[in-house]
């Protein structure tokens, strides 16, 4: 009994080191569990309002200054995706490549992902709801300042849609 509690006491005070933590501070500090949390939780609060129906997002799109970003990855892009957006997949989103794509952080943008849509499994595969790609963009672009951003917030049948959708792949 007394070794068993030794080596779990010796385990607990072990975990924090292998975790990557002492005294409760992150060993790499360009990692901010805290932060991320923090900026998640005034992301969502921003969100709940910024929700629109197809039909606002049609209409949002064809105005002047309005960028609809596509944040999948670049194959699922050229797959299909909303006529005239743009692609900047998720991993790629960073300082410089927001200030080379959208260098003007009040610019309109609008965001769709694979959960806004069925019935399109190549280009549109579903994913977990608590990990849908809305969720991640919309705290990105809300950690890098961009607070002009709106989300499709229904699920739409592909072929039902009234989203007008290209290919860019090569045939």
């Amino acid at each position: 009994m007394r070794v068993t509690v030794g080596v779990l006491i010796v385990g607990l005070a072990v975990t924090p080191l292998a975790l990557g933590q002492t005294g409760g501070r992150a060993v790499n500090p360009s990692i901010d569990m805290q932060g991320f949390l923090r900026v998640s939780m005034q992301a969502a609060e921003h969100r709940e309002a910024r929700r629109i129906s197809e039909a606002d997002f049609i209409r949002m799109s064809r105005e002047p200054g309005t960028i609809v970003l596509d944040a999948r990855s670049r194959q699922r892009f050229d797959e299909l995706h909303v006529k005239g957006a743009i692609n900047l997949s998720f991993p790629d989103i960073a300082v410089e490549s927001l200030q080379k794509t959208i260098p003007d952080r009040n610019t309109r943008i609008l965001i769709y992902c694979n959960n806004n849509f069925t019935g399109a499994q190549g280009p549109f595969p579903t994913k977990a709801p608590s990990a849908s790609l809305n969720l991640s963009t919309y705290i990105a672009l809300y950690n890098y300042g961009y607070r002009n951003v709106y989300e499709l917030a229904d699920t739409f049948e592909l072929k039902t849609s009234r989203l007008e959708f290209e290919s860019s792949a090569r045939r």
